[in-house]
């Protein structure tokens, strides 16, 4: 089997990250619309992003909530 870099079902970060989303999020919540989805796994990534510690990161979140605070009083943080 030959291995491609760019193929995202061949990329071990993207496979862990859809594993972890569908484990946590898709499989523990029952969603009968996408809208449902969506909010489920919106809610499951602001907890993943800003929340959840992470150990390639020393058990920090990758975006506290405190920081991004921070930004958005700052008016670091520029948005459309």
């Amino acid at each position: 089997m030959q291995i491609y870099p760019g193929s995202p079902w061949e990329n071990g970060y993207n496979e862990r990250f859809n594993g972890t989303l569908r484990r946590e999020a898709l499989n523990a919540e029952w969603c009968y619309t996408t809208k449902q989805a969506e909010v489920t796994i919106n809610i499951w990534l602001r907890q993943y992003d800003q929340i959840r510690p992470h150990h390639a990161l020393s058990m920090r979140p990758p975006a506290p909530e405190n920081l991004l605070e921070k930004l958005k009083i700052s008016g670091a943080e520029q948005g459309g």
